[in-house]
């Protein structure tokens, strides 16, 4: 039985925070009405392709600074998640906003996240197509597993599990994929990579301009 669905088989959708249910939330998460909005890397800039360092402070006004800029920044981008090497911060952190399969809504952070791994005989892979802001204007299918669990911590210290199906278990992969310094990009064929930078070198600047455009609406 899904951690969503109660014995009945009745799908639970309220959003979930932090992996727990949440009764009403705003359309634009607290974190993000709080941040700045940041630049965001891109491919080729080195803190992208390197693992990045375990988070070891918590509770601290910095970290809480970050998230709250990351979720702005993710949302100004329109992304799903963003990890903390795609605004230049070499720190093993990433957060998300992201529906599943059920098209539940899951909002949060994860610090210096692991993936378990996932069980050869159940393993289900699943094509898709991927984008990802630090190749801004890509997008490319890409197979991933249909379920992730990682787990890590909050920004102050505690234990968290987070479970992830469909859209959402991609997107676990991927952030954690960030943290560990690699892009989706290195998961395709050489054809496939190509394909990616050369939609990349067509729409950039056309993005980077709605981002501006949605930064400057929200007053940033």
């Amino acid at each position: 039985m899904s951690v969503l669905h109660d014995h009945a088989g009745v799908l639970d959708r309220r959003v979930r925070v932090q992996g727990r249910p949440i009764d009403s939330y705003p359309a634009l998460p607290p974190e993000a009405v709080r941040g700045s909005v940041r630049r965001v890397t891109v491919v080729g800039e080195e803190v992208l392709h390197q693992p990045c360092q375990e988070v070891t402070e918590f509770r601290t006004p910095a970290l809480h600074r970050l998230i709250d800029d990351m979720f702005l920044t993710m949302h100004v981008a329109d992304g799903a998640g963003l990890a903390a090497n795609q605004v230049g911060i070499d720190l093993r952190l990433f957060v998300y906003d992201c529906r599943d399969e059920d098209g539940v809504r899951h909002v949060g952070h994860l610090i210096n996240p692991v993936l378990d791994e996932p069980d050869p005989a159940r393993r289900r892979l699943i094509e898709d197509t991927e984008g990802c802001l630090s190749v801004p204007g890509a997008r490319m299918d890409l197979s991933r597993t249909d379920h992730a669990v990682a787990r890590g911590f909050d920004k102050d210290g505690n234990a968290l599990v987070i479970q992830g199906t469909g859209y959402f278990a991609r997107c676990l992969q991927h952030e954690t994929d960030h943290l560990n310094g690699h892009l989706y990009l290195d998961r395709l064929s050489t054809r496939d990579r190509k394909d990616a930078l050369r939609q990349m070198a067509a729409r950039r600047e056309q993005v980077f301009a709605e981002r501006a455009a949605k930064a400057a609406q929200l007053g940033h």
